[in-house]
């Protein structure tokens, strides 16, 4: 959150993923919100991913290479 206010501050309109903590990969919702996690990337100019960049989940590693093969530039911010 403090990444998302710090981007807002200098204008960025700031589109924030949902977390899907408790969701298993077989659960439909967790499918349906990775669809939407897509189309905010459909929708952004960049995507800013917080965390520690050697160390990316499966999902947050696929919406990585998805913005990247849509031109999408991806930048990694310290959590």
């Amino acid at each position: 959150m403090q990444v998302a206010g710090e981007l807002t501050r200098t204008g960025a309109i700031v589109l924030l993923p949902i977390p899907m903590d408790g969701i298993t990969a077989d659960d439909e919702p967790k499918a349906q919100l990775g669809e939407l996690h897509l189309r905010r990337i459909d929708l952004a100019d960049r995507i800013v991913v917080i965390g520690n960049r050697t160390v990316l989940g499966q999902s947050t590693m696929h919406e990585v290479v998805y913005a990247r093969a849509h031109g999408k530039s991806v930048d990694f911010a310290a959590a």
